[in-house]
Protein backbone atom coordinates (compact mmCIF):
# COMPACT_ATOMS: atom_id res chain seq x y z
CA UNK A 1 0.00 0.00 0.00
CA UNK A 2 1.14 3.38 -0.06
CA UNK A 3 0.33 6.66 1.58
CA UNK A 4 1.09 10.06 -0.13
CA UNK A 5 2.03 13.54 1.76
CA UNK A 6 3.60 16.53 1.71
CA UNK A 7 7.42 16.85 2.27
CA UNK A 8 8.32 18.55 5.04
CA UNK A 9 11.81 17.96 5.02
CA UNK A 10 13.24 15.79 2.41
CA UNK A 11 15.14 12.38 2.81
CA UNK A 12 14.76 8.92 2.70
CA UNK A 13 14.30 6.01 5.51
CA UNK A 14 13.73 2.23 6.36
CA UNK A 15 12.51 1.57 9.62
CA UNK A 16 9.70 0.33 12.31
CA UNK A 17 7.09 1.90 13.11
CA UNK A 18 6.42 3.82 16.37
CA UNK A 19 3.05 5.87 16.86
CA UNK A 20 2.80 7.45 19.90
CA UNK A 21 -0.33 8.45 21.42
CA UNK A 22 0.30 12.10 22.16
CA UNK A 23 2.32 14.92 21.06
CA UNK A 24 5.62 14.48 22.26
CA UNK A 25 8.57 17.60 22.70
CA UNK A 26 12.23 16.81 21.92
CA UNK A 27 13.52 18.82 24.56
CA UNK A 28 12.84 17.88 27.92
CA UNK A 29 11.00 14.80 26.52
CA UNK A 30 13.53 13.01 24.88
CA UNK A 31 17.31 12.21 26.26
CA UNK A 32 20.04 11.56 24.27
CA UNK A 33 19.72 7.55 23.73
CA UNK A 34 16.58 8.91 21.86
CA UNK A 35 14.79 7.33 24.91
CA UNK A 36 11.07 9.42 26.12
CA UNK A 37 12.32 10.59 29.11
CA UNK A 38 8.84 12.64 29.89
CA UNK A 39 6.97 11.16 32.96
CA UNK A 40 3.84 12.56 31.96
CA UNK A 41 3.79 10.91 28.23
CA UNK A 42 1.78 7.67 28.10
CA UNK A 43 5.25 5.48 25.93
CA UNK A 44 7.22 7.57 28.43
CA UNK A 45 10.56 4.60 28.24
CA UNK A 46 9.92 4.12 24.50
CA UNK A 47 12.91 4.09 22.54
CA UNK A 48 12.37 6.05 19.34
CA UNK A 49 16.54 5.84 17.72
CA UNK A 50 16.36 4.37 14.20
CA UNK A 51 12.41 4.18 14.15
CA UNK A 52 9.98 5.75 11.77
CA UNK A 53 8.09 8.02 14.43
CA UNK A 54 4.49 8.66 14.01
CA UNK A 55 2.55 11.28 15.69
CA UNK A 56 0.33 14.18 15.62
CA UNK A 57 2.52 16.87 15.90
CA UNK A 58 5.07 18.00 18.10
CA UNK A 59 4.85 19.42 21.53
CA UNK A 60 6.49 23.09 21.65
CA UNK A 61 9.40 24.30 22.81
CA UNK A 62 11.12 26.19 19.79
CA UNK A 63 14.70 24.58 21.41
CA UNK A 64 13.58 21.50 20.49
CA UNK A 65 14.79 21.52 16.55
CA UNK A 66 18.04 21.89 18.51
CA UNK A 67 17.38 18.66 20.27
CA UNK A 68 16.59 16.92 17.53
CA UNK A 69 19.65 18.37 15.19
CA UNK A 70 21.82 17.45 18.20
CA UNK A 71 20.02 13.63 17.89
CA UNK A 72 20.49 13.53 14.11
CA UNK A 73 24.19 14.30 14.12
CA UNK A 74 24.34 11.87 17.00
CA UNK A 75 22.14 9.22 15.39
CA UNK A 76 19.92 8.91 17.85
CA UNK A 77 17.35 10.55 16.36
CA UNK A 78 14.19 8.70 14.65
CA UNK A 79 14.79 7.51 11.42
CA UNK A 80 11.93 9.67 9.61
CA UNK A 81 8.88 11.55 11.44
CA UNK A 82 5.28 10.92 10.07
CA UNK A 83 3.18 14.07 11.35
CA UNK A 84 -0.77 14.57 11.10
CA UNK A 85 -0.52 18.13 11.83
CA UNK A 86 1.54 20.60 10.24
CA UNK A 87 4.06 21.93 12.89
CA UNK A 88 7.19 24.56 12.44
CA UNK A 89 9.80 23.04 15.40
CA UNK A 90 10.23 19.50 13.96
CA UNK A 91 11.36 19.92 10.05
CA UNK A 92 13.21 23.18 11.53
CA UNK A 93 15.64 20.38 13.39
CA UNK A 94 15.91 18.65 10.28
CA UNK A 95 16.98 21.52 7.68
CA UNK A 96 19.49 22.89 10.54
CA UNK A 97 21.06 18.94 10.73
CA UNK A 98 20.79 18.68 6.90
CA UNK A 99 23.03 22.27 6.72
CA UNK A 100 24.92 21.51 9.68
CA UNK A 101 26.11 17.97 9.52
CA UNK A 102 24.66 16.88 5.65
CA UNK A 103 22.19 14.74 7.67
CA UNK A 104 18.87 14.47 6.27
CA UNK A 105 15.69 13.07 7.98
CA UNK A 106 12.43 13.07 6.12
CA UNK A 107 9.71 14.85 7.95
CA UNK A 108 6.46 13.83 6.37
CA UNK A 109 2.85 15.26 7.05
CA UNK A 110 0.63 12.24 5.75
CA UNK A 111 -2.06 10.62 7.35
CA UNK A 112 -1.11 6.99 8.91
CA UNK A 113 -4.22 5.54 10.75
CA UNK A 114 -4.05 2.79 7.72
CA UNK A 115 -0.50 1.60 8.86
CA UNK A 116 -0.47 -1.17 10.85
CA UNK A 117 2.20 -1.74 13.76
CA UNK A 118 4.21 -4.67 12.64
CA UNK A 119 5.33 -3.11 9.28
CA UNK A 120 8.83 -2.10 8.15
CA UNK A 121 8.38 1.46 6.14
CA UNK A 122 10.02 2.93 3.59
CA UNK A 123 9.65 6.96 3.89
CA UNK A 124 10.94 8.50 0.63
CA UNK A 125 9.91 12.36 0.71
CA UNK A 126 11.43 14.71 -2.17
CA UNK A 127 10.77 18.47 -3.06
CA UNK A 128 7.74 17.73 -4.73
CA UNK A 129 6.49 14.87 -3.14
CA UNK A 130 6.71 12.22 -0.25
CA UNK A 131 5.27 8.65 -0.27
CA UNK A 132 5.20 5.94 2.46
CA UNK A 133 5.07 2.34 1.57
CA UNK A 134 5.33 -0.58 3.59
CA UNK A 135 5.82 -4.35 3.97
CA UNK A 136 4.08 -6.76 6.50
CA UNK A 137 5.86 -9.89 8.11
Amino acid sequence: MIIRGRTLHPGTATGEPIRLTAPLSFWGGTDEHGRIVDAHHPQCGAVLTGRILMMESGRGSSSASSVLAEQIRARTAPAAIILTRPDPIIPLGALVAAELYNLDLPVVLAPYDAIPDNARLHVSATPTEATITWTTA
